[in-house]
């Protein structure tokens, strides 16, 4: 009986286990990282918050949310992210709010260029004369709705 507990329980870690895998391989897929897993570019994401600027991180304070890596530029923002990640993280995976609500593509940001809206970080791509910020600032509300519903397709 006890063979056939212990057989148990281990079936229950390796499944368990395999989910947890599963869950952290569709996240990386989702988000916008680098080869590395590295997301915002290195920039810290407490940073965008607490001091309303885009700072780099240090590859040596550096922390990952279910397999996702970020860097940050205290040990003061690791901590408070730690705390809660999801307050912190950028929406959409990190990828253009702009291009997820206009067409419902991911597309590269400029970590320098974002937008604080209710307390959650949004990204622009801004390159070649392109600064998509402005284009989401003047229809910001109808862009959010259907950036919100594409995303949401896109987990799936």
């Amino acid at each position: 009986m006890k063979k056939l507990f212990n057989l148990f329980l281990a079936t229950v870690f390796v499944v368990s286990m395999a989910s947890a895998q599963s869950q952290t391989n569709v996240r990386k897929k989702q988000f916008n990282l680098d080869k590395t897993d590295l997301a915002l570019e290195g920039y810290d994401p407490v940073a965008y918050f607490t001091q309303q600027k885009a700072v780099e991180g240090k590859k040596e304070i550096s922390l990952a949310n279910d397999g996702v890596i970020y860097y940050f530029a205290s040990t003061q923002d690791r901590d408070l992210f730690k705390v809660d990640p999801a307050k912190y993280e950028p929406q959409y995976g990190g990828w253009c709010a702009y291009a997820m609500g206009a067409k419902g593509e991911k597309v590269e940001i400029d970590p320098k260029t974002f937008k604080l809206v209710n307390n959650k970080l949004y990204l622009f791509y801004n390159k070649f004369f392109n600064n998509t910020k402005k284009s989401w600032d003047k229809d910001e509300a109808n862009l959010k709705t259907k950036a919100d519903a594409n995303w949401a397709k896109t987990i799936r």
